[in-house]
């Protein structure tokens, strides 16, 4: 970001389009000044002189200058009269306030131009445009927010679905960044009685006992473990579970899709390979948010296009979180069918023979031994219900979203889970192994290092820029 915080930023905080109402946002040390040049107070007191917190009803309005900037255009196609809007304005006394600075928020009609122009005049004022994610940026840099906090915020404004919510307030309220922090701590309890004894290694003192060493260590180790076990699940509850649906042609897929979704959303022919390329639809499986991709059916073809699809069709099924295998149930399985089952195993699926408003002929197959298999009809409806049910408990651990513990959700905070247990797996074999303090000093470092990069104790320009640029501008 090119500025700092003694800028004052300014942006339009609420979505673009037409609203009731629509909110301009301003922070930093001159948030008061720059507002008093546009806010013209309907009770006739100046904005300065208004109590913290409190909203007001006010003009806003087109400052004036007998002495234009150089090279300033001056407020190119603004209205003539000088009236921009009418408006409720709040101004928020540091440290009380998102950012920990002084805030004002200015609530005018939600249209675009009004608040365009607002914005305009706020900037013409002293203010200048605020950067993606630059007011919550703000509110870790003060202090208000650790690094976790603020990557919940873009959890909460993003979540899909209440599960979702849920485990991203938790994290705002700070759950994961006390459980982190915890261990954190007890490690660099650790790290200055390791590094205290070897400074006096030649006074025969000792710090720190090797069992209670191997003890804080085990227990730092567990923590991070328990953490990282949480993070499949988090990131399917956070952003929803990729789940797609592998058959040959015309078993029934894109019926199948239809069928989930409740719509036609695919197109249904009796002519194999109508689906050429992967659709991608979603619905809502009490709370958890499932992509579902309808994709190309699985054959050997000369057709140039098909094999476009097919080649889709694998990548999707490489990345996918749980594979419905849809199988046509009243017809013997095809080499091709056996094919895709046999590459199924290894992976987290489920098996559906359809049409069995048909007959079902296949159900005892070998092949069909140790699969978990439902017997559907994509057409009637018939065991699609269970077959969502199923669905969910395979992607998510019953009671998994209820539990009060903490949930891991972003990619980020897993990989520095995984390089501290790494580390702390280092450690302990060092001790066991009666290593020089030295050697096992620097694995405990790099331990709390990583779990400081979590909250932000530990971090670079490269993190922040990559976190907060994926926020929104005004957020």
């Amino acid at each position: 970001m090119h500025g700092g915080l003694e800028d004052t930023i300014c942006a339009i905080a609420t979505p673009i389009g037409e609203g009731g109402i629509g909110i301009v946002r301003l922070s930093g040390p001159h948030a008061l000044a720059v507002a008093s040049q546009v806010v013209r107070l309907r009770s006739g007191d100046p904005l300065s002189s208004v109590p913290s917190h409190t909203l007001h009803l006010a003009d806003l309005v087109i400052p004036t200058s007998d002495k234009p900037k150089e090279g300033r255009v001056l407020h190119h196609r603004l209205p003539v009269s000088g009236l921009l809007d009418e408006a409720l304005v709040v101004y928020m006394k540091a440290p009380r306030s998102y950012t920990a600075e002084d805030v004002v928020e200015i609530q005018s009609h939600g249209g675009a131009l009004v608040l365009g122009l607002v914005c305009k005049v706020c900037i013409e004022s002293g203010a200048r445009m605020a950067e993606p994610g630059e007011f919550t940026k703000r509110a870790f840099l003060n202090g208000r927010l650790d690094l976790s906090q603020a990557e919940a915020v873009l959890d909460t404004i993003r979540a899909t679905s209440s599960v979702g919510l849920t485990i991203a307030q938790r994290q705002l309220r700070g759950d994961l960044a006390r459980e982190v922090e915890q261990a954190r701590t007890s490690l660099l309890t650790v790290l200055s009685h390791v590094e205290a004894g070897i400074d006096f290694v030649d006074e025969d003192i000792s710090f720190l006992q090797r069992d209670e060493l191997v003890r804080i260590v085990k227990e730092a180790c567990a923590v991070v473990q328990k953490l990282e076990a949480t993070a499949r699940e988090g990131r399917i509850l956070r952003e929803g579970a990729r789940v797609v649906i592998l058959g040959c042609p015309n078993v029934g897929k894109s019926s199948l899709l239809n069928c989930l979704l409740r719509e036609e959303r695919a197109i249904v022919t009796p002519i194999p390979g109508t689906t050429r390329d992967v659709i991608e639809e979603s619905i809502n499986l009490d709370g958890v948010m499932i992509h579902l991709l309808d994709t190309a059916g699985v054959r050997e073809t000369d057709d140039i296009i098909e094999q476009e699809g097919i080649k889709r069709t694998r990548a999707a099924q490489d990345e996918a979180d749980l594979l419905l295998v849809v199988v046509d149930g009243s017809v013997p399985l095809t080499s091709d069918d056996r094919k895709l089952l046999s590459a199924a195993r290894d992976r987290k699926h489920l098996v559906l023979l359809n049409k069995a408003d048909l007959a079902v002929t296949v159900e005892r197959d070998a092949a069909l031994a140790g699969h978990l298999v439902y017997v559907i009809s994509a057409k009637t409806g018939l065991g699609v219900e269970m077959v969502k049910s199923a669905l969910r408990a395979q992607l998510v651990s019953e009671g998994f979203e209820t539990a009060e513990s903490v949930t891991v959700t972003n990619v980020r905070h897993r990989d520095a889970l995984r390089l501290a247990g790494e580390s702390l797996g280092q450690a302990l074999e060092s001790v066991r192994c009666g290593m020089a303090g030295e050697l096992v000093s620097i694995d405990v470092r790099a331990a709390a290092d990583a779990l400081g990069e979590i909250t932000g104790a530990i971090t670079t320009d490269e993190i922040l820029g990559r976190i907060f640029s994926e926020f929104c501008i005004g957020k």
